[in-house]
């Protein structure tokens, strides 16, 4: 067992077995798992998330897993720090912590560092989302054209309007260009990394997505989704599976559309990390923690 601290990144897609593979490996090393789910941080939506259940935490103490509200604000950089300070506390007893889940940006945040931007107050995160709501991604760009035509001409994503909305935010709050504040230098951890990410065949991967939709059906997300819809608006609720379920109440999806939906936008979802992670050579693929164990 190595003295260094070692954290150790169990990521991929959607519905690869990242929290299966990961419960292993700690109870194999003896740690703790940090989440690195940007949904399964909140409370009152685990079927929805995936959220580890009360017999998988058992099997392994996990962190920030249901710790905040629905109106809670978090972002990376939150994350950035409640991860390095909860992996400080648990390399006190374990040489390793590891990190769990599909939000890459998330991950990249720990591993990399991100740079240092202003906290947005509220009205100007109102007023940013408002800017979508009301005008949708035409109107979304056109203002952010007029702040940051940097940012909007080299965005990765024009169709992402979550990242729009960030960058439109940050520009207004700190009074000019997201772009400007984008270093893009890497901060150097002074802790090893290991990154893994689950290695599914596609045509398996969509299958298990297929049938962990169908799972969470049975489980009760229509009522989860009921339970939350008054609350609709909030950007917490703005995810896969809650925004088909919502429409299906609205009127506007019929229920066998909407859980059809779900499990396409989730495929979706699941090639847009496969892409991310494809651009990350730290990235080592495994099926087990057989193939991790060599590596630490």
């Amino acid at each position: 067992m190595p003295d260094a601290k070692t954290l150790i990144v169990i990521t991929g897609p959607t519905g690869s077995g990242k929290t299966g593979l990961a419960i292993e490996l700690a109870q194999k090393l003896g740690c703790e798992i940090i989440s690195a789910d940007s949904r399964q941080m909140y409370r009152g939506i685990p079927i929805v998330t995936a959220a580890p259940t009360p017999e998988e935490q058992a099997l392994a103490r996990h962190h920030l897993i249901g710790c905040l509200d629905l109106t809670d604000y978090y972002s990376a950089a939150s994350f950035e720090t409640d991860a390095l300070a909860i992996a400080r506390r648990l390399w006190q007893s374990s040489p390793y912590a590891i990190v769990c889940g599909g939000s890459m940006m998330y991950i990249d945040a720990l591993c990399n560092g991100i740079d240092l931007l202003p906290n947005v107050s509220p009205e100007i995160r109102s007023r940013a989302l408002a800017v979508y709501t009301d005008g949708g991604l035409d109107a979304l760009a056109a203002e952010l054209g007029k702040v940051d035509p940097q940012y909007l001409a080299t965005a990765p994503d024009l169709k992402n309007h979550k990242r729009l909305v960030h960058a439109l935010e940050i520009s207004w709050e700190a009074g000019r260009p997201y772009s400007s504040m984008l270093t893009g230098q890497k901060t150097e951890r002074p802790f090893r990394i290991l990154k893994f990410s689950t290695a599914l065949p596609r045509e398996e991967l969509f299958d298990r997505i297929n049938r962990r939709v169908d799972r969470m059906i049975a489980d009760g997300l229509e009522d989860e989704a009921r339970s939350v819809y008054p609350l609709r608006h909030l950007n917490s609720l703005n995810t896969v599976g809650l925004k088909e379920m919502f429409a299906m109440f609205d009127g506007t999806m019929d229920r066998d559309t909407a859980i059809a939906r779900i499990a396409k936008n989730t495929r979706v979802y699941a090639k847009k990390q496969m892409t991310w992670l494809r651009r990350d050579p730290s990235v080592i693929y495994v099926n087990s923690i057989a193939d991790i164990l060599p590596h630490l």
